[in-house]
């Protein structure tokens, strides 16, 4: 029992040791998991370690193994909420395996993401789930696999990087979204995302193995079906903050022929383009027609209830931490999460009629 004010004193390997008693360095095995210790060995340690109350020392494993039990994970926005229901996946699926998760956002900065890798392999971590901001500058994630970390990519892929990636395929759904508009009678239909890519849209550009190339990509088939040619101009990237989107939306709405559908690449995307609609004063869906990625129950209480593209965000996350938890050595049961998105029709979308780039309907 300890004096009043005197701080009980946190057990050691020693201790566990000698309570065991087993040699220091046979307990130290049986503790970090690592080396060989007997059957006999490891069920005395772990019985003297309950009954001191003993926790391990982190920095002093990762010392030993070469690595902590913490995976890292790094993404472009953590206010974007595609990325925080991703990151539950992830953290839901590695805490049963004994791991936390560093976050790291890099505000879809490629120097910063490289500048996070390089911090979070200094901290030891066992591996590492990265949402790439650039399909070119990957040196820091060839150095990372180069080390023996194991790497996941999730939500986007790099060509010619052989990295485990998990991905939405969204190249039919963004087919269907542009047949519904062009059904719907729109040929002026807007595309806004966050992507940063340093030169304006072209047909054909390639912009990775990213869900906006799926997207853009299957509007653009939409539009061949239809004998018509998407304007590429209406295709706003860069709208990372929120000057850029109030020039996107700027470009798409107060022009001479403005845009009469807005496809929105992501929930927040979709948030700053609704204000952006309300402050010109126009209505959805008679002046301008809204479809956005990601079903987050607020585009369902929105009035009118936005059209939207569900992808299954959490599966998401679980299934790259289940990779990397594969590729830590973790016998994780083979499981085949449904990784589709579907569209959900609401009430966004209608036909486009003329109007004025004041925001008011002409109705004549």
């Amino acid at each position: 029992m300890t004096k009043r004010g005197q701080t009980a004193k946190e057990a050691t390997v020693a201790d566990v040791a000698r309570a065991a008693g087993v040699s220091k360095a046979q307990a130290a095995r049986a503790l970090g998991g690592y080396g060989a210790v007997s059957e006999q060995v490891l069920s005395l340690v772990v019985a003297a370690a309950e009954q001191l109350g003993y926790r391990p020392n982190q920095l002093a494993k990762s010392m030993t193994t070469g690595h902590s039990n913490s995976i890292g994970v790094i993404v472009g926005d953590i206010e974007n909420a595609h990325f925080g229901l991703a990151l539950r996946g992830i953290s839901d699926e590695v805490r049963d395996a004994g791991y936390t998760v560093v976050l790291v956002n890099t505000d879809e900065d490629p120097e910063a993401e490289a500048g996070a890798v390089q911090e979070l392999l200094q901290q030891r971590v066992a591996g590492l789930i990265v949402a790439p901001c650039s399909s070119t500058e990957t040196a820091h994630l060839e150095s990372a696999q180069e080390r023996g970390r194991a790497v996941v990519l999730f939500d986007r892929g790099i060509h010619g990087l052989a990295l485990d990636t998990v991905r939405v395929d969204f190249a039919d759904v963004a087919l269907q979204v542009g047949r519904v508009l062009l059904d719907a009678g729109h040929r002026r239909v807007g595309y806004v995302s966050s992507l940063r890519i340093p030169e304006p849209y072209e047909h054909g550009m390639d912009l990775g193995l990213s869900p906006v190339a799926d997207r853009v990509g299957g509007i653009e088939r939409a539009y061949l079906e239809a004998g018509a040619e998407w304007d590429t101009s209406l295709v706003k990237l860069n709208a990372s903050s929120d000057d850029t989107l109030a020039a996107a939306c700027s470009e798409l709405l107060d022009q001479p022929e403005p845009a009469t559908a807005v496809v929105c690449s992501d929930s927040l995307i979709a948030l700053g383009v609704l204000g952006q609609i309300k402050r010109r004063g126009l209505r959805i869906p008679d002046d301008i027609s809204v479809v956005a990625y990601d079903d987050f129950l607020w585009t369902e209480l929105v009035e009118p209830p936005l059209t939207v593209v569900a992808q299954p965000v959490y599966d998401m996350g679980r299934e790259a931490a289940r990779v990397l938890l594969r590729r830590l050595g973790h016998r994780v049961p083979a499981e085949q999460l449904p990784l589709r998105p579907h569209l959900v029709r609401r009430a966004s979308v209608g036909a486009p009629r003329a109007r004025t780039t004041t925001g008011s309907a002409d109705r004549r």
